[in-house]
């Protein structure tokens, strides 16, 4: 007997906005620097705000922006969610047609879109930034290695904690491969510690990494972040 899949990968739409917020943020709080910003928060409460924020999130640069989901077919619910940008370079393919048309998340009409950035606007967002210089080196960096080429970029990947070690997030970083394979692209991930040995399996090297202090700013002393690149002469 055949087995049901555990889950199916697809298209994002606005409409799985509170749910994804439910999803991305439990997986981000889980890391103890990332949670620095936001100590002053409680999960529920921070939440209920970023979902104000999801809809415009989904529906800004969507010549650029690819974003896919994980579902479980058996609960409906969304369990990863993954978001890509591509070089404007190779954005479009065919004579205009967006590249990777099944991760654009559909248009809405002018009023739906006026609706949701006024929404957004309304989001309490107040992070507390007294460790941001210590991302200082690290988006310098960044922007080094981003401005000698072109790079399909893995913007965000979340996995809810209760499905975290599962297979969900190698089939979603598994999928945006493919594509860039497809578009002749290497790709480029700022990566937080929990995803390094993934993006190690699939094929990612570490072209600059940061082990940091964070201890004079209430954090354990131990933040690591990785800049990594696959590139497409890679062979496993």
């Amino acid at each position: 007997m055949e087995t049901a899949p555990k889950f199916f990968i697809t298209g994002c739409t606005v409409a799985d906005s509170n749910e994804l917020t439910r999803n991305n943020i439990p997986a981000f709080w889980a890391d103890p620097h990332w949670h620095l910003a936001w100590r002053h928060r409680t999960l529920d409460y921070h939440i209920i705000e970023v979902a104000k924020r999801t809809p415009r999130n989904l529906i800004s640069d969507r010549d650029t922006k690819r974003h896919q989901k994980a579902v479980d077919p058996a609960t409906g619910r969304i369990v990863g969610y993954a978001r890509w940008i591509l070089p404007a370079s190779h954005a479009k393919i065919n004579g205009g047609v967006p590249a990777w048309l099944d991760a654009v998340v559909p248009s809405v009409s002018e009023e739906e879109e006026a609706e949701i950035r006024r929404v957004a606007a309304t989001v309490h967002w107040d992070p507390n930034q007294e460790s941001d210089e210590l991302l200082i080196p690290i988006r310098e960096a960044e922007n080094e290695m981003l401005t000698k080429k072109d790079y399909m970029r893995l913007d965000y990947l979340a996995i809810h904690p209760n499905n975290q070690g599962t297979s969900i997030g190698t089939a979603l970083v598994k999928i945006g491969i493919q594509q860039a394979k497809e578009l002749g692209l290497d790709i480029f991930i700022h990566a937080m510690e929990a995803g390094v040995d993934l993006y190690k399996r699939l094929g990612f090297s570490i072209e600059k990494d940061f082990l940091q202090d964070d201890s004079q700013h209430g954090g354990n002393g131990h933040v690591y972040r990785a800049l990594m690149i696959l590139r497409q002469d890679y062979e496993p």
